[in-house]
């Protein structure tokens, strides 16, 4: 009896296991059925000037990814920061940029669970090793931060005057999701996974392209030379994807202009081209 009853309750968690995805999309084909709210419209004109920019198929796909983004992603409040539907809407809006024309990838970052929210920079102790090896504690402000256990943490200060600007190539939201996008497989190392059944991408070329440029910016960064990119994503690979992912939606035509091969990739991979908005 007592193996028969384990039997079935490994097949009801196996036809669980087997139905959630069906009943995930039934979810939220039916929460992209909804009307999009007019007052979301207001908060997108005044507080994201981006979205006015894409083409109308492109912002009838995000208003549909903002409204599942919503409804499942779990906003909290911290150092008494009360978050408003407004706050949801500005950080929806542009996390789901990210998610545009890869119906494969449209699982709406699966690892983020929550997304903790505060007033301003917010500050967080860290570990350093100096040349002479001594471990040293250090406190540093932040804008934002990607944790791999399924939180994303913004300011709200930063998150809005990112949004503000958007030609500016600085964008803390998009720069953070896109350490998610590049965390799916684990680990973030600037070599984020396609969408799935995407046939062109080719884990070799892109490798090179961005080690290449990469290696580009390390040389301007150790010359301090300012160029288009930001001397942050000289500090490691999942950094320097971070950083040209807020540069290629920000600013895709200087990006396409002077590193081509690098843009072409990110076409390739978000399926979109920032360039001809």
């Amino acid at each position: 009896m007592a193996f028969f009853v384990t039997c079935v309750a490994a097949l009801l968690l196996v036809a669980g296991l087997l139905g959630y995805p069906r009943w995930q999309r039934w979810r939220r084909s039916r929460v992209q059925q909804q009307p999009f709210p007019p007052h979301w419209r207001k908060v997108l004109r005044r507080r994201v000037p981006l979205v006015a920019r894409l083409p109308v198929d492109l912002q009838l796909q995000l208003k549909k990814h903002m409204q599942v983004f919503v409804a499942e992603k779990t906003f909290i409040g911290c150092a008494g920061l009360q978050v408003t539907e407004d706050m949801r809407v500005v950080v929806a809006a542009q996390a789901c940029l990210l998610l545009l024309n890869r119906p494969g990838a449209a699982s709406y970052f699966p690892q983020v669970r929550q997304i903790l929210m505060y007033p301003g920079p917010f500050v967080v102790n860290r570990s350093h090793t100096d040349a002479a090896g001594v471990q040293q504690e250090q406190r540093q402000a932040l804008a934002g931060e990607s944790w791999s256990q399924g939180q994303v943490i913004l300011s709200w200060q930063d998150v809005l005057e990112g949004a503000a600007t958007p030609d500016d190539g600085r964008n803390v939201v998009i720069h953070e999701f896109a350490h998610q996008l590049d965390q799916e497989n684990g680990q973030a190392i600037g070599a984020p996974l396609p969408a799935w059944g995407d046939a062109q991408h080719n884990a070799r070329r892109w490798k090179q392209v961005f080690s290449e440029a990469y290696e580009h910016l390390r040389g301007q960064a150790f010359m301090h030379e300012q160029g288009l990119l930001n001397h942050y994503g000289a500090q490691d690979p999942a950094e320097f994807f971070a950083v040209v992912t807020e540069v290629f939606f920000e600013q895709g035509r200087a990006l396409a202009a002077e590193y081509p091969a690098l843009y072409a990739e990110l076409c390739g991979y978000f399926k979109v081209d920032p360039a001809a908005w």
